[in-house]
């Protein structure tokens, strides 16, 4: 049988390009890092890694060390947690990964807070434009916005979202008129490509009567950055359509207008994505999902305190 410090080994190595790079990881030799393994395999009787001279592929029992391995370890730090009664003192990592724009607008400063607030914890914010679930490496907490295509993951709501459609008034002064979603074919539309969606088809539904329209546009300028969408917006380049909590200020300060009002987009929910339902995390995972669950919808309603 394993030991919960084989298995952390273990689940270093499968997040590792190579054996090497696991030794770097652990500060070891790479001999004593494969002898280990080497181990660990002959305790199990099964191969967990496919070694080659540059590189390590996991064989399916790896991949399933790895998978479980991790919840496993998830429930001891869980049950420490619960023994040590470390509610006032947490202590240990905590990881959240997510996207550029609500972490460096939002989510960088409620972190902060939070380590404040338990000065002991260290906390590591990973950001993306395009944030996945890696089941080998996963974060603490993967946060995201919309639908991630994965049942196994459990699902927690932050904040509800709108995204809306917008454009800078002097575009609008000299742009054709834009009374229906039809009208954006004459129109310079700008397309945000994130998260695998059809970043071209813009769906709209009606609030009074349910009327459904999906356009098809033609974008003049796209981008994966949502940041940069966003300023050839209030550039006056286009019409973009953007979640409301990365717009607010240019709401209020009239940089950006909101077009069409009376119908929506899809939500696109802000949420939570974690491996574990809650009685099985670290209470270090809930109590930070407590407070980015208080904080977040203050920041995008009011602004910094």
């Amino acid at each position: 049988m394993l030991n919960s410090q084989e298995v952390a080994f273990f689940i270093t190595i499968a997040s590792s390009s190579s054996l090497a790079a696991a030794a770097r990881k652990m500060n070891v030799t790479p001999p004593s890092v494969s002898q280990r393994l080497q181990h660990i395999e002959q305790k199990l009787g099964v191969t967990l890694v496919e070694r080659s001279a540059r590189s390590i592929a996991l064989t399916a029992e790896g991949k399933l060390l790895a998978t479980r391995g991790k919840t496993l370890l998830a429930g001891f730090d869980a049950l420490y947690d619960d023994l040590a009664h470390h509610k006032e003192s947490l202590s240990g990592k905590l990881r959240i990964d997510g996207p550029f724009g609500l972490g460096m607008k939002h989510v960088g400063l409620i972190i902060g807070e939070f380590q404040q607030r338990y000065p002991e914890l260290e906390i590591e914010l990973n950001l993306s434009e395009s944030p996945r679930w890696d089941a080998i490496n996963s974060p603490d907490i993967l946060l995201y916005i919309g639908h991630l295509k994965d049942s196994s993951l459990r699902r927690v709501v932050l904040v509800k979202n709108r995204r809306l459609l917008l454009a800078d008034p002097h575009y609008l002064a000299s742009a054709p008129p834009l009374n229906h979603p039809e009208d954006l074919t004459n129109h310079r539309c700008i397309a945000l490509r994130e998260n695998q969606e059809d970043a071209t088809l813009w769906r709209f539904t009606h609030h009074a009567t349910g009327e459904e329209s999906n356009i098809r546009i033609r974008p003049c300028l796209a981008s994966n950055v949502g940041h940069i969408i966003r300023e050839w917006a209030v550039q006056g380049l286009g019409i973009i359509q953007r979640s409301y909590w990365d717009v607010t200020e240019e709401l209020r300060q009239g940089a950006l207008v909101e077009l069409l009002p009376e119908y929506q987009f899809a939500s696109a929910d802000i949420v939570a994505l974690l491996a574990n339902e809650e009685k099985l995390r670290p209470q270090k995972v809930n109590l930070f999902l407590d407070y980015l669950k208080s904080r977040l919808p203050q920041l995008i309603t009011e602004g910094p305190l």
